[in-house]
């Protein structure tokens, strides 16, 4: 079944307003206006799906948030994503707060409330209403999980936030408490399980066709996400195993899922998934229009026929990432101020890239590699080598090669724009989300009514789709370990690395330095070092974003700030 996912995002946001402001008299139509055809409504729903958060667009510049990770660096020294990593983050200099997803649950809570009264009866003899109604039923549904879905995301970065579930007045809004996480979590399970019941597998055969609509898989997808995090070390010190137990389970749920032809709903994709519209593996992503601005942000700048700025908007992977990738037979690699290292007898230090996982080669744009008829070269005066970052040269000797586009051109004659699609969730993290629940209920090996399939069965299942062979490692630790790499390779700049650190709370062992690599080319022979690009800040009270200052102000009953901030 074609999954094509597309959202048009409006930008909706009301300048100067606070967070939970409204102010139901401003722009040209009345509410009553707002809901009174099927057209309208159906924008009302639109505007709602704008205030999505996704990579490509955020409050960290044009930065992907990994780069406030060690997966990353970011090509602007005083880039806004620097603040994750310099010690200047702050309750007043905040960055990415999402705070403005505020407007989007008012949005949802605003659309909720107008279409208990929706009344579209005098259509009925046109043509169209039967299935217009039959859509318009799924609506609310919808409007549900995204607000579902933004409570979530504030509450990953904040932990206990406001949840407000219905229009407030100012007054209202600067009076709110806050809601604890673990029942925030669990309104958010109860209401995709609701919702669920009623939302289709796809809109293909519905009215309109539309695509990028909430689906029965992202619901469970959601619910299976919160439950997720809700388990893991930042939320659940305790060690409460129940609560993996639910994780766990909630990802079983989406692979038992099946369609219309009893065949399975969702599976792996061997092929590339990221700007593939038509994946099986995909259960929910974001379709851009047409556009070179990704690619302008990060080609090597020799491909960009002088259309990059200085704005040196790039993302360039690190050498801390490139070490996490195995060789095809599944041995380490690491790099050190002597050279490269592997255990793995094909193993050529001299061409280190080669015969890699090929998840690699799907993120990272390493030396030799070929690109757009060309050869990277990022060897000391090679075509790609630049000695600093004003020069859109790379301070860790990679390029981004996740979501570009190869094809895009800037050649004046010749110009190319492409689509792009940036996924929110897809079946490889139901597997490892499944694989990580498990084994801290049972162990690698262990099954049970509930659980079936082992974790390393369910973990070995998207290494297989890589080409890799299985994790064999023995023990609960040394299987998470494992299962940890896996999530970062397997989604690296799928914006998860940056948000697994902290669920882990990993941050102190991972996050204080970051690496590249030098390459000197002398007649044809390569040599590889290992450098430091930069020291990091890293505090511990970093698991959680403080509150901004001006919003304790505005109310102190959300109070108490975050800890440590």
């Amino acid at each position: 079944m074609k999954k094509i996912f597309y959202i048009l995002l409006t930008l909706v946001l009301a300048a100067g307003c606070h967070f939970l402001d409204f102010d139901e008299t401003s722009g040209v139509y009345t509410r009553e206006d707002r809901y009174n055809t099927y057209s309208n409504i159906q924008k009302m729903l639109t505007n709602i799906y704008g205030y999505m958060p996704y990579q490509d667009i955020s409050d960290v510049g044009s930065a992907l948030r990994d780069c406030g990770s060690d997966d990353a660096e970011y090509g602007d020294p005083d880039g806004t994503v620097q603040t994750f990593t310099n010690g200047n983050w702050s309750p007043v200099t905040t960055v990415d707060d999402k705070w403005n997803l505020y407007y989007g649950i008012r949005a949802a809570n605003e659309f909720l409330e107008s279409m208990k009264t929706v009344d579209l009866s005098r259509y009925e003899h046109m043509a169209g209403y039967a299935e217009q109604m039959e859509h318009l039923n799924l609506y609310p549904y919808q409007a549900r999980v995204l607000r579902a879905y933004f409570f979530f995301e504030l509450a990953r970065r904040y932990g206990d936030i406001a949840m407000p579930l219905s229009m407030l007045t100012v007054e209202e809004a600067n009076a709110i408490g806050k809601t604890k996480f673990d029942d925030v979590v669990a309104f958010i399970a109860e209401e995709c399980d609701t919702c669920a019941k009623y939302l289709p597998d796809s809109y293909l055969t519905m009215l309109d066709q539309e695509y990028g609509r909430v689906t029965r898989g992202f619901a469970k997808g959601l619910k299976t996400k919160a439950l997720l995090y809700a388990a893991s070390p930042l939320f659940n010190p305790n060690e409460d195993v129940e609560k993996w137990r639910k994780a766990g389970k909630a990802a079983k749920d989406i692979m038992d899922l099946k369609n219309s032809n009893d065949l399975p709903l969702f599976s792996l994709d061997p092929d590339e998934t990221c700007n593939s519209f038509n994946s099986p593996e995909v259960i929910f992503q974001i379709m851009r229009s047409e556009s070179q601005s990704f690619e302008r942000r990060n080609f090597p700048v020799r491909f960009t026929m002088g259309e990059r700025g200085t704005s040196m908007s790039e993302t360039y992977p690190t050498q801390n990432l490139v070490d996490a990738f195995q060789t095809l037979a599944g041995y380490d690699v690491t790099l050190d101020e002597t050279g490269w290292h592997s255990a793995d007898p094909a193993f050529d230090p001299a061409k280190p890239y080669d015969g890699r996982d090929i998840r690699f080669a799907r993120a990272v744009l390493a030396d030799g590699m070929a690109f757009k008829g060309s050869v990277i070269e990022t060897y000391e005066g090679g075509l790609d080598y630049h000695a600093t970052r004003q020069e859109h040269g790379t301070p860790t000797g990679y390029f981004l090669n996740r979501f570009i586009q190869p094809e895009t051109d800037f050649t004046p004659e010749a110009s190319v724009k492409k689509q792009h699609s940036f996924i929110v969730y897809r079946y490889a993290e139901v597997l490892l989300t499944y694989a990580e629940a498990v084994n801290e209920i049972l162990g690698p090996d262990g099954t049970d009514a509930d659980f079936p399939i082992s974790a390393r069965a369910a973990l070995n299942q998207v290494r297989a789709n890589a080409g890799m062979p299985d994790v064999t490692v023995a023990g609960k630790d040394a299987f998470r370990t494992a299962l940890q790499r896996e999530w970062r390779v397997e989604f690296a700049f799928e914006d998860h690395r940056f948000w697994d650190v902290r669920r882990w709370k990993i941050g102190d062992a991972t996050q204080k330095r970051i690496d590249g690599v030098r390459i000197v080319n002398d007649g044809g022979v390569k040599t590889y070092t290992r450098i430091k690009v930069e020291d990091r800040v890293w505090d511990d009270k970093m698991y959680l974003y403080p509150i901004s200052q001006p919003e304790l102000f505005n109310n102190p009953n959300l109070n108490p700030q975050n800890p440590d901030w």
